[in-house]
């Protein structure tokens, strides 16, 4: 099998398969009642949702727009800040104890919405960054149809197998979320192999925007949720669900969609920087509560 062969099996049938998994894995994980938490919590879920939809895309666009990136990449940092938070995020919520349910709540309900706005705000900038009259133009129902293949779909699938069959899910969930991670590595090494020629390049173009892209957002989401007087673990999946994005879905929508691989190097990019520092966010938080349950404890025995 030559390279083309290789790409073309990847970008036609390995990447929309195993995003299909993954999407099925975080249905795995919910329930109708994760849906009705947006009515018993309101203002959590409006705050976070609120950073995701349309204040991430904002700071995308401005960026993308300010810093001198080529277009492609521009481009990229909009694949990017579209998509919703994946089950990544829900895995660092956890790690971090914040609150999960809210988090699983933001990435359910943007992972529907997101399937009508991307196709949309997508054409957009490939107009805006690209040129009018671009090769690169997405029809819109079509795409719209292709995301929920992609998305809502096994989404649900992942539901129903929740509802009937509770044992599988729960022993398959783990596993699915960990082939995420795995499939996301394996796909940014699948990236820098094909493009080896232009990764140095990409690392120095795109690595400056990432960075600032991730940091910012994750102030953003941190202190927009502390003035509007929410508890630290709510702040804290907000944080990590406005820094951690479905990058796997953005490099689908690169390399499939868009057949670009230039594209797809922002999210890759921006998949290592937010990888460390959600571990950052991570290990500085349990140190946290480490010391919080030794000095309860030393009380305790005073």
């Amino acid at each position: 099998m030559d390279n083309m062969q290789l790409i073309t099996l990847v970008n036609t049938q390995v990447i929309p398969i195993c995003i299909f998994l993954i999407m099925m894995g975080m249905g795995l994980s919910l329930v109708v009642n994760d849906f009705k938490r947006v009515i018993k919590y309101p203002k959590a879920v409006a705050i976070g949702l609120t950073n995701q939809l349309l204040l991430l895309p904002i700071i995308g666009f401005a960026l993308a727009s300010i810093m001198p990136l080529e277009p492609e990449y521009a481009v990229g940092v909009m694949l990017l800040v579209l998509c919703p938070g994946g089950t990544t995020s829900n895995m660092f919520s956890h790690l971090a104890k914040a609150d999960v349910a809210l988090s699983v709540t933001m990435t359910a309900v943007a992972s529907l919405l997101t399937v009508f706005t991307i196709p949309v705000v997508l054409n957009y900038s490939l107009i805006h960054f690209m040129g009018e009259g671009s090769e690169f133009q997405l029809p819109i129902m079509a795409t719209m149809i292709s995301l929920m293949k992609l998305t809502i779909v096994p989404i649900a699938v992942g539901m129903l197998i929740r509802r009937y069959a509770p044992k599988v899910a729960e022993s398959t969930q783990v596993h699915v979320s960990r082939f995420g991670i795995l499939f996301l590595t394996l796909l940014i090494i699948f990236l820098t192999y094909i493009q080896q020629d232009i990764v140095i390049p990409a690392l120095i173009a795109a690595g400056p925007v990432s960075i600032i892209l991730n940091i910012s957002t994750m102030l953003l989401g941190y202190y927009t949720s502390k003035w509007f007087g929410l508890n630290f673990a709510q702040r804290t999946s907000i944080t990590i669900e406005v820094g951690l994005q479905n990058s796997t879905l953005s490099m689908f929508m690169a390399l499939t969609l868009l057949a670009n691989y230039k594209m797809s190097f922002t999210p890759a990019i921006y998949t290592l920087t937010m990888l460390f520092t959600a571990s950052i966010l991570v290990g500085m938080l349990n140190t946290k509560y480490i010391k919080a349950k030794q000095l309860r404890a030393s009380i305790a025995e005073s």
